[in-house]
């Protein structure tokens, strides 16, 4: 199943030539994972960090296929490839009004307390099982 969400280019996000900084691609792709930690897993960040949990981003691999300009609709969608025992790989597609913007491939760490890797809780583990078997 795909999760998707729409994000607009804003002024914040572009350089003095209106054309999107790359960097904040990478705030779009966390942007995306945390609203579907919130809306799909039923995780809010603010709560996993409450409880000094999080799921910091450790790898990102990016293609950027053609530039952002300001005010361009990017349709981002992201993918469940993989779900492990603490991490779980993403791919992400953000999709502007004449094509493909970028591709990434992100993996995610769930981490404790102490900033170590630790097992996804049950409920988490269901949730995002659940959506990857959804059709």
């Amino acid at each position: 199943m795909i999760y998707s969400r729409k994000i607009r280019v804003e002024f914040n996000h572009c350089d003095p030539a209106g054309i999107m900084f790359y960097p904040r691609y990478f705030e779009m792709t966390n942007s995306v994972a945390e609203n579907f930690f919130r809306d799909v897993v039923q995780e809010p960040y603010e709560a996993m960090m409450d409880r000094r949990e999080g799921v910091p981003t450790a790898k990102l691999e990016t293609t950027f296929h053609k530039p952002s300009r300001l005010g361009d609709l990017l349709d981002w969608r992201m993918e469940i490839l993989r779900l492990g025992a603490s991490s779980l790989n993403l791919r992400m597609e953000a999709h502007g009004p004449d094509g493909l913007r970028i591709t990434a491939a992100l993996t995610l760490v769930f981490v404790g307390s102490a900033g170590r890797p630790q097992p996804w809780t049950d409920a988490m583990r269901l949730a995002i099982r659940s959506f990857m078997e959804a059709t």
